[in-house]
């Protein structure tokens, strides 16, 4: 009976007309899927997929690209020092620009969080991100310019050193030859003749600029003219030339003008022993010197050229100065990134540290930080990706004399292949370099979204 009644209300069997159907169906939904897929696949393989493999089989044949060589390319890469000179330099950048990003957009999504105006701050900070590579190149070799009128960097640490440090008198300022002075290993002036107390001795320079003379230069002739008592050594300092022409060389003239604030002093067997600075006519006195004779010496402060800030671009900080570019434009990434991860933070834990009598700073190390890891993993990771890549800036900011200094993998197989090498094969062997080097970072970053989305 029951048997009968469980036959009776199983439900009839599917006819295999309904199997087809729904096969069909199936069939017809994969045809339409991939329909809509297919131009997507083709324009991914003519990009991406045949250009990779075309480089792949190019590093095997030489430049022309005519005698197949194997492994040459591959090998001679190892051997050229401008190659190993872009591999360290890839590394440097892999190592630091990272790392500060990934601290840094820590810290200020962290510190962000805490100021009133949090949205306009970080829409300040990731307004770099709209800028061009390109542009931010062009902005940062002007800002980083070796000429104060032009860079905006040399400009502040030229204004910061002569706050604290004054500049020379005089740095354009030279003797004439034969006209009583010699020059020192060390830049300095000093008399060929000596002089005793009582006398009155003039030094003569040309070379200087009128912008240069102090507005309260005074003519140095009525000081030239003047008697030295018999305990005193007098002199004065002019510049040597007459607008206009005219006068005598090694003579004040009467329209000559004396050179104030020079800095002079008395030497006796090599070490000074009286020092002073000229007056507005240019003259100086020194008393109380001890009966004998001495030479008169400018030191070389009085001509050392004047400070002209930091060469930001030269051989030993091109790196680091296009690092400084790079991190203007990605901080605002790391911070929003990380703020987002902040964001998603369980409150109650935070507060339960407070209640427990956690400081902010033990909060944010022992909490905030390992709730962030996996946030912070993922922003390092797509770092390291996109710096191993990076070619705009640097191709941009280096000057050329200082190019091989900063070229990293992108740059040198640029260069290699289109920038005057014309070696493709060697260039393709670098681009397969390239590749090998960043699939690693590129496999890790999606096991770690599969991960998250589980």
């Amino acid at each position: 009976m029951t048997a009968t009644l469980l036959k009776e209300a199983s439900p009839p069997p599917a006819a295999p007309a309904d199997h087809d159907r729904k096969r069909r169906a199936r069939r017809r939904a994969r045809v339409i899927a991939l329909a809509f897929v297919f131009p997507a696949l083709l324009l991914l393989g003519a990009l991406v997929v045949y250009p990779v493999l075309f480089s792949v089989g190019r590093s095997f044949f030489d430049a022309s690209g005519d005698r197949f060589v194997g492994g040459g390319n591959y090998t001679e890469m190892f051997r050229d020092p401008a190659t190993l000179k872009a591999v360290r330099n890839t590394a440097i950048w892999v190592v630091i620009a990272p790392t500060l990003l990934t601290g840094l957009g820590l810290v200020l999504a962290v510190l962000v969080e805490k100021v009133r105006w949090a949205t306009a701050f970080k829409l300040l900070l990731f307004m770099p991100m709209a800028v061009s590579f390109l542009a931010a190149g062009i902005i940062f070799r002007l800002a980083y310019d070796e000429d104060p009128e032009k860079g905006v960097l040399n400009a502040a640490a030229v204004s910061v050193h002569d706050t604290f440090k004054e500049a020379s008198s005089y740095p354009t300022a030279r003797a004439r030859d034969g006209q009583g002075l010699t020059k020192a290993a060390d830049g300095s002036y000093g008399t060929r003749a000596t002089a005793s107390p009582g006398d009155t001795v003039g030094l003569g320079l040309v070379g200087v600029r009128a912008e240069d003379l102090p507005g309260s230069a005074r003519p140095a002739y009525p000081a030239a003219t003047g008697k030295a008592s018999a305990d005193e050594l007098r002199g004065v300092v002019y510049l040597d030339f007459t607008r206009g022409g005219g006068g005598e060389q090694g003579k004040v003239d009467r329209t000559e003008s004396g050179l104030p604030e020079m800095r002079v002093e008395a030497v006796r067997d090599g070490a000074a022993v009286a020092s002073g600075t000229t007056a507005a006519d240019g003259s100086f006195r020194f008393q109380g010197l001890d009966p004998g004779s001495y030479t008169v010496r400018l030191p070389a402060s009085n001509f050392a050229p004047p400070y002209e800030g930091v060469s930001w671009l030269g051989p030993a900080l091109v790196t680091p100065a296009i690092i400084g570019a790079y991190l203007w434009i990605w901080t605002g990434f790391a911070m929003v990134l990380i703020g987002a991860g902040l964001a998603a933070l369980p409150r109650d834990a935070l507060e339960a540290a407070r209640m427990d009598g956690a400081n902010e700073w033990q909060i944010f190390r022992r909490i905030t930080v390992p709730l962030l890891a996996p946030v912070l993993t993922v922003v390092f990771v797509t770092l390291v990706i996109n710096v191993m890549k990076v070619f705009d800036l640097v191709y941009i900011i280096a000057p050329g004399p200082v190019q091989e200094d900063a070229t990293v993998l992108a740059t040198q197989m640029w260069l290699v292949s289109f920038g005057g090498g014309n070696n493709q094969g060697l260039g393709s062997a670098l681009g397969v370099l390239l590749l090998l080097l960043v699939i690693p970072a590129m496999v890790f970053n999606v096991r770690r979204f599969r991960g998250s989305q589980r």
